[in-house]
């Protein structure tokens, strides 16, 4: 019979060697968390996997609206012990070989998970494989209102202009401020404000229009001059078909030619 423990624990030490990376003679590729496992073999990893890489646990349906992947494929276990190692897997299952518990894994997972399901009453699909580790350690002493943060999730999610939904829910745990995180449609006063400044100074210079779709026409607007009031910002590579809410990728344009652009 193959030993696969055998065979893990040679791929591992021969990283590079990919056609060595597999479980069995099918060449099924081993990933990070197997290798570690068969390196790491031990007391603590047979009750880690009989917890989470156990379909047959009743809490994987509850755990798989914010942990991706597969059980089977050692997954959540991998996710589980990134979270409680702050990313040092490899170093917390050398800490913790020989133990013959994983009462610390379990505790600081249903930790994280309890706080979300508090924090977050809804469940959504973009939920699932976010950092939630990561926003646990970060967020989880501010207080949050349970019904104030669906509504505001129900808001985000119906704004046709927020082109990341999964950063929604940093997005609101941070206090609502940082945009970045919601990849928004629509550009900042500051982004305006200093293109359409750029703009009219090189329009003057070459006495042509700050409007760009003006200055290219034959009508009387071809030189004239729109003040900041009469301008609206637009992607030059258009937000639907993923161009990014950038000073380089913003031009302003008079409201008539913007509004008649449209996404072409």
């Amino acid at each position: 019979m193959l030993n696969t423990n055998a065979i893990s624990l040679f791929a591992f030490r021969n990283y590079s060697t990919k056609p060595f990376k597999t479980i069995n003679i099918a060449g099924v590729p081993l990933n990070n968390q197997e290798l570690l496992n068969a390196v790491y073999s031990g007391p603590f990893v047979t009750k880690a996997k009989e917890e989470f890489s156990n379909s047959q646990n009743a809490n994987i349906q509850k755990w798989s609206a914010y942990v991706s992947g597969s059980v089977n494929r050692q997954e959540f276990l991998e996710c589980a012990l990134d979270w409680v190692s702050k990313g040092n897997v490899g170093d917390y299952m050398s800490k913790h070989r020989k133990d013959k518990n994983i009462d610390e894994l379990k505790k600081y997972f249903n930790t994280v998970i309890d706080w979300v399901s508090r924090v977050f009453t809804d469940v959504e699909s973009e939920m699932r494989g976010l950092e939630w580790g990561r926003l646990y350690e970060k967020y989880h002493k501010k207080t949050y209102n349970p019904a104030k943060i669906s509504a505001g999730v129900h808001k985000l999610y119906g704004d046709p202009y927020i082109k990341n939904r999964r950063g929604i829910f940093e997005y609101i745990l941070s206090g609502s401020v940082d945009t970045k995180l919601l990849d928004i449609r629509i550009f900042d006063e500051a982004i305006k404000r200093s293109v359409y400044a750029k703009q009219t100074k090189e329009a003057e210079t070459k006495e042509i229009s700050n409007c760009p779709h003006c200055a290219i026409g034959h009508d009387t607007n071809k030189s004239k001059i729109w003040s900041f009031g009469e301008m609206e910002a637009d992607h030059v590579s258009a937000w639907s078909k993923g161009g990014a809410t950038s000073a380089k990728n913003c031009e302003m344009l008079c409201k008539t030619h913007n509004r008649a652009k449209g996404n072409r």
